[in-house]
């Protein structure tokens, strides 16, 4: 909520100022400087740490008694001097979230209240020498502000609305950049919720109860949430100027690219009584509407295929996440969640293509439901500003493949050809060696298999022969299927039993052409989904090379 970054400006421009002070003190003397380093060292520690380390009785809770001490006194001129700040820089920001079905979203009333918050835990960030301080405030407020807001429905209904019972813990980064010779010894603070562990308010009419008009609470507390989640969450910072001087660089500025290929859901939990569900996906790193992606629907589907492409700014591969929302669509109605999961990018090695499935939740910070709800499938790539500078030719052994969908460079004249004026065009050859460990569907205990190939884009068609009265089948079989646009399309293999009066589909394999265009020709052994057991060997080798589009 953004009356909470308010809080945080005036407490964050006291400690700099104290802090200050101690810095200015502290490179007077060089014996004060060894001593500091001494001091940094242990300020390192976390809550946490400084308790596993010693007793209770010797926790030195003085220190966090002497910040919660002088915070209490100084509150009530950071309620005066926050609370017209709030109010100038988050009514905007709410203007920019605020849903459709409200015309206008304002402050009639604003106080922080008599309640300061508590500090409950400190720490010292590591950083890059003479780059500045960096430090973790847990703070933990459960305050008695005065807040209410002026709401106009599209209807021309005035709602004056309340925010109560206020709860929220979290921890807020405090950067102190950069650090000069001049007091207070830094130009500037940043400061930056880096974890929001809890966030509880309600919303009443004043004289009545929200809830008794269909849709807007869910709105305005959408529409809050959404506010916190992007204007003062880690790595988006306020940067409060403390002396003059351009502090552009300390802005929140894009260090590359992830590229994200939707591939396929499996075993969703279905959501309708009468069919199944019609899944779609939501996917972003940053909640801003902008940014996030969304894939299509696809119509009464447990286990669909998507083959969709996608791609996020990454500000900070450090700490951003991929969040992952899966929901079924509902028509006119809300859509109902499925499941969701998130990916963390620093688990990502820069320029290299990571296959990953990721099993969904109902919560992603109260993990408590074991119901199974589906797992998805996704191929990422994280490329750095600046490495796609290195490519050259797409199909040269002896350079570093970075991205297959970003800008490419041709060899004639050297000009910049972007992603969509490329397409990967070549034959896929497909060799069906053998299948194992099948499961039984003949009342002999054996099978009748064969394999169905299929290229999902051009809906080419390939059969392997009939093996009768075999678990562990062997075809050695080729295809060579010519593909138009490699990127964008999808090796799909289908294992069936053969009958007298039709077949049963035994298994699938499904599979995206990006690892075999990097590698060029892989073997390799490929479970079947949807089936009891069984897998399939396949040798795949590809030749081709990219095409320009005219422009």
């Amino acid at each position: 909520m953004g009356f909470i970054s308010g809080v945080v400006v005036g407490v964050t421009v006291g400690i700099g100022l104290i802090f200050g002070f101690a810095y200015y003190s502290k490179i007077r003397s060089k014996r004060r400087s060894e001593l500091a380093k001494t001091v940094a060292a242990f300020a390192r520690m976390t809550v946490e740490d400084s308790r596993k380390i010693l007793p209770g009785e010797f926790y030195p809770s003085w220190v966090l008694t002497w910040l919660n001490t002088h915070l209490k006194k100084i509150w009530p001129y950071v309620d005066e001097a926050a609370s017209e700040l709030i109010r100038t820089t988050v009514e905007p920001i709410l203007e920019q979230y605020r849903p459709a079905i409200l015309q206008s979203l304002t402050f009639s009333k604003l106080t922080l209240g008599t309640v300061a918050p508590q500090f409950t835990g400190v720490s010292i960030v590591d950083s890059e020498k003479g780059a500045g301080v960096t430090m973790d405030l847990e703070l933990q407020w459960d305050g008695n502000p005065k807040i209410e807001l002026d709401i106009r429905t599209r209807v021309g209904v005035g709602l004056p609305v309340q925010v109560k019972n206020i709860g929220f813990t979290g921890v807020f980064r405090l950067m102190f950049r950069p650090l000069v010779d001049e007091f207070p010894c830094f130009g500037a603070v940043c400061y930056s919720l880096k974890e929001k562990k809890n966030l509880d308010f309600t919303l009443r009419v004043v004289g009545g109860d929200i809830s008794a008009i269909p849709g807007v609470s869910d709105a305005i507390e959408e529409t809050i949430r959404d506010a916190i989640e992007d204007t003062v969450t880690w790595p988006v910072r306020k940067i409060v100027p403390i002396l003059p001087g351009d502090y552009s660089d300390l802005e929140l500025k894009p260090v590359g690219v992830l590229e994200v290929k939707l591939v396929q859901a499996k075993d969703l939990a279905n959501k309708d009584v009468i069919g199944k569900s019609d899944p779609f996906v939501e996917l972003f790193i940053r909640p801003l509407r902008s940014r996030m992606k969304r894939s299509r629907t696809m119509n009464n589907q447990l286990n669909p295929i998507w083959n969709e492409n996608f791609e996020f700014v990454v500000e900070d591969v450090s700490s951003q996440h991929l969040t992952i929302r899966v929901f079924d669509d509902e028509g006119v109605q809300a859509s109902e969640l499925i499941g969701c999961a998130q990916f963390p990018l620093i688990s990502l090695e820069p320029g290299k293509v990571k296959d990953v499935w990721l099993k969904l939740v109902k919560d992603l910070e109260v993990q408590r439901d074991n119901k199974n709800r589906g797992e998805v499938q996704l191929e990422l790539l994280y490329c750095p500003n600046g490495m796609e500078s290195n490519i050259k030719n797409l199909f040269r052994n002896d350079l570093s493949l970075t991205s297959l969908e970003k800008v490419l460079q041709s060899e004639g004249d050297g000009a910049d050809v972007k992603k969509k004026d490329v397409i990967i065009r070549g034959v896929l050859s497909v060799t069906v060696i053998s299948a194992e460990d099948l499961p039984a569907t003949d009342i002999m205990g054996k099978s009748d298999p064969y394999v169905v190939l299929k290229m999902k884009k051009s809906d080419a068609k390939y059969k392997t022969r009939v093996l009768n009265d075999v678990l562990n089948p062997v075809w050695n079989q080729t295809f060579d299927i010519v593909v138009e646009d490699a990127l964008h399309d999808m090796l799909i293999l289908e294992v069936y039993d053969h009958d007298t009066f039709g077949k049963e589909k035994i298994g699938r394999v499904i599979m995206t052409l990006t690892r075999v265009i990097l590698e060029g020709d892989i073997q390799d052994t490929f479970p079947l989904d949807n089936a009891k057991s069984g897998k399939l060997n396949l040798h795949l080798k590809w030749t081709g090379q990219p095409v320009y589009r005219d422009p």
